[in-house]
């Protein structure tokens, strides 16, 4: 179905090593990865992948180009040096699947624009789960034509794709669907810490919310399945990644000239689980400090 024969794929991840299955599995082309961890190339290698040396080796075998990277300081470091910039060639595609800074994604944008070679940020969201069942949501930053190239490719692994405007408008989208979770999982948790202390069991709590205008994703997901049983596991979206996750919508209100204040408060109850060790734990590990 691709119309690409060689897809390059950096980052395997968490999110990574499913998306880059299901690009395996079902894109019909070549795909060819790149890790620093030998363990995911391995698996997907018997999957049916191609395994690469290092970035250059990867742009310089494929078309099309997929990262999936956990920050814009790690998206940095393979668009420079001996990288994407370096290697780029004319009408190659990279698409930034990260949560990643807006002002850099524009940047890198032009900077590919000038070699004849595009950049799209299409930032996923939901869980591990459905990076493995080929159902997330994906948030697209691109003009018309290059969200047309890209979309076949991205519905190997994504449910519901959205062109959300030019370069950067996936990445705003992204990173507003974040702060509006994180305020919410807080909310969840406060919910659960005043019903502890006042004798309503957390489980039955959410479960009735669910039913009424307090229901969410978040709570279905974040709540029943974090909060309520104390389930914070290393390796999941840490409480690290979602302080940089915030930082973005914190940079785009300041440059704004909004002052967001709940945002303001949960980036202080984020940073406040790290200090206390919980770094590395899922980010609703902030239910574990309020008691």
């Amino acid at each position: 179905m691709s119309q690409h024969k060689t897809i390059g794929f950096i980052g395997l991840g968490v999110m990574g090593e499913p998306i880059c299955r299901n690009l395996v599995n079902k894109s019909g082309a070549r795909v060819i990865a790149f890790d620093l961890a030998p363990e995911p190339l391995a698996r997907l290698k018997s999957d049916g992948a191609a395994a690469a040396a290092s970035v250059a080796d990867v742009v310089g075998s494929s078309e099309i180009l997929f990262l999936c990277l956990p920050s814009a300081r790690h998206v940095r470091a393979v668009f420079e040096g001996d990288g994407i910039l370096e290697n780029i060639r004319q009408g190659q595609i990279v698409v930034d699947l990260g949560t990643s800074s807006v002002s850099q994604t524009r940047d890198f944008a032009r900077q590919l624009q000038a070699r004849g070679a595009s950049w799209a940020d299409a930032p996923i969201a939901r869980t591990r789960q459905a990076a493995q069942d080929g159902t997330l949501s994906v948030m697209v930053g691109a003009t018309p034509e290059l969200y047309a190239a890209i979309e076949p490719l991205i519905r190997c692994f994504a449910t519901d794709v959205t062109n959300c405007g030019g370069t950067g408008a996936g990445q705003v989208t992204k990173i507003l669907n974040n702060m509006v979770l994180f305020e919410t999982v807080n909310a969840l948790a406060e919910a659960v810490a005043i019903a502890k202390r006042n004798g309503v069991d957390p489980a039955l709590l959410l479960d009735t919310l669910s039913k009424g205008s307090a229901d969410s994703f978040a709570l279905r997901n974040h709540g029943l399945k974090a909060i309520v049983p104390g389930n914070f596991p290393e390796r999941a979206f840490s409480t690290e990644y979602a302080l940089k996750d915030l930082s973005y919508a914190l940079e785009l209100a300041s440059d704004a000239g909004i002052k967001i204040r709940g945002a303001e408060l949960i980036g202080q109850i984020l940073q406040e689980a790290i200090d206390a060790g919980s770094g590395g734990a899922y980010f609703p590990v902030i239910a574990k400090y309020l008691g």
